[in-house]
């Protein structure tokens, strides 16, 4: 099966998922949003109330900073490929280690079938996620936002760059500032780099 028949088998699957509680409290699963071929991939914690309303990620306030920084960044949201840790509403906005467990296989096989260049988590849940699944150890974000990993496994290899949530910045203002340096140094690497114009 192709990633793109494949991708929209797994966002039916997760319609209609209740391999944890979550499912209880959802109006719309979120599964993702951008092309399959994408060599920039975006994965946050889960969706908020309004991409629960609306079955996209990053459409609320948080989604409205993210779309800042990704043209500080130089970059199109509309050819990026961008997910959650988490496919349901998470009413406390906290995931617990059993919903991550469940919720999980679906991001890596997302992964395995968009197979990015640039894997960017936003926030501690997203990267330490991903650094475990990886190899490598996490750390508190402070220490690695915006820094360049490079990971391999037998199938592919790429580079994650943690990055704070844009979340964050909401709840402390004065990280807004760190968060706009950081996109900024992103996109002026991706160009040395050569994976973006």
């Amino acid at each position: 099966m192709d990633p793109s028949s494949r991708l929209k088998a797994l966002r039916n699957e997760v319609k209609t998922c209740r391999k944890c509680s979550l499912w209880k409290t959802r109006k719309n699963a979120v599964f993702d949003e951008g092309p399959v071929d994408a060599r920039i991939m975006l994965v946050g914690l889960g969706p908020g109330k309004q991409e629960d309303l609306q079955g996209r990620p990053f459409v609320g306030a948080a989604g409205k900073l993210l779309d800042e920084l990704i043209k500080e960044a130089g970059l199109n949201r509309e050819r990026l490929y961008i997910t959650n840790v988490l496919k349901c509403f998470l009413p406390e906005n906290r995931a617990t280690e059993e919903q991550i467990k469940a919720c999980a296989p679906y991001l890596d096989e997302q992964i395995d079938l968009v197979s990015p260049e640039v894997l960017v988590p936003l926030g501690n849940v997203a990267a330490n996620y991903l650094l475990k699944k990886f190899g490598m150890e996490p750390a508190p974000m402070e220490e690695i936002h915006g820094k360049f990993f490079r990971a391999s496994m037998l199938t592919q290899s790429m580079l994650i760059v943690p990055m704070y949530h844009p979340a964050s910045a909401l709840r402390n203002p004065p990280l807004r500032n760190v968060l706009f340096e950081d996109w900024r140094e992103f996109g002026s690497r991706l160009r040395s780099l050569g994976i973006v114009p």
